[in-house]
């Protein structure tokens, strides 16, 4: 699939927090209507891309452009790692999961028909039907992540940010929302996603490789060579093992019993 259309531009991008600089000069686009996975080290800075691009956090200097589609404003829609949300957060999952049409609605309006027809879809997709009275705290972390994708998906976007949204997660919620993913993408949207996970990077469409700046974009066989993960990670970090490639990176390791690429290696890389 040819990747021409820009959805966001990033342009001499820098990001700070106070006098710390998270994301030093960088310049990438991220392609429409593709899968594409913001990928480095803890610390790297990816979800502070992610939240730029979502407009949460202001350049420090240079810009990022969220580009306008069919001649209208393109719409994002953030979901954060469900183990950055309070647990303790008195609501149920419906309630949850309608605070995403509250961007459309404003959080006073009355839902009508078609806000309760995308609440209820959203909840369909993810598979907590069943779950849709329980509060938040009765749930497993994969259930949570659910609930934090499908409030998502209520609102009305153009645009997905998922910030590391199956790092941990049980494999029937990772299915769950592999499947959204794709959807998505078939759909005409555009996604992207944050990762620890080579595999999960290698199967984008199109990648950004980071380490407190952008060290390569674009697709993934010429993005995750070991010239530029070795720049990204150190060797500390990363090993090679005849053409495979492997991270250790023990602070993101999945369970072992749970995640379905706990190789943590990218197969056939290039030199």
């Amino acid at each position: 699939m040819p990747l021409t259309e820009p959805a966001v531009r990033a342009t001499d991008v820098v990001l700070r927090y106070g006098d710390t600089t998270a994301v030093a000069r960088s310049s990438f686009t991220i392609p429409q209507g593709a899968v594409t996975a913001l990928i480095g080290p803890n610390g790297s800075g990816k979800s502070t891309m992610l939240g730029a691009i979502a407009g949460l956090t202001d350049p420090g200097a240079g810009r990022i452009e969220v580009l306008p589609i069919d001649g209208r404003r393109r719409r994002v829609s953030l979901v954060l790692q469900s183990t950055r949300v309070a647990e303790s957060l008195p609501v149920t999952v419906g309630e949850v999961v309608t605070m995403g049409r509250y961007a459309t609605t404003g959080a006073h309006r009355r839902l009508g028909a078609a806000d309760r027809a995308a609440v209820a879809a959203a909840i369909d997709r993810m598979g907590i039907a069943d779950l849709a009275s329980h509060h938040l705290s009765e749930l497993s972390e994969g259930q949570r992540q659910r609930v934090f994708v499908a409030q998502g998906l209520a609102q009305e976007h153009d645009l997905l940010l998922l910030d590391e949204p199956m790092t941990g997660l049980d494999l029937v919620s990772m299915k769950a929302i592999d499947r959204v993913i794709h959807a998505e993408q078939q759909a005409g949207g555009t996604v992207v996603i944050t990762t620890h996970d080579l595999a999960e990077a290698h199967a984008a469409d199109h990648v950004v490789l980071m380490a407190k700046r952008v060290v390569a974009s674009g697709p993934p066989q010429a993005v995750l060579t070991r010239e530029h993960l070795l720049a990204a990670y150190g060797s500390g970090l990363l090993h090679a093992v005849g053409e495979r490639i492997f991270l250790d990176d023990p602070a993101h390791w999945h369970a072992p019993d749970l995640h379905a690429h706990r190789d943590r290696s990218l197969p056939d890389a290039a030199d």
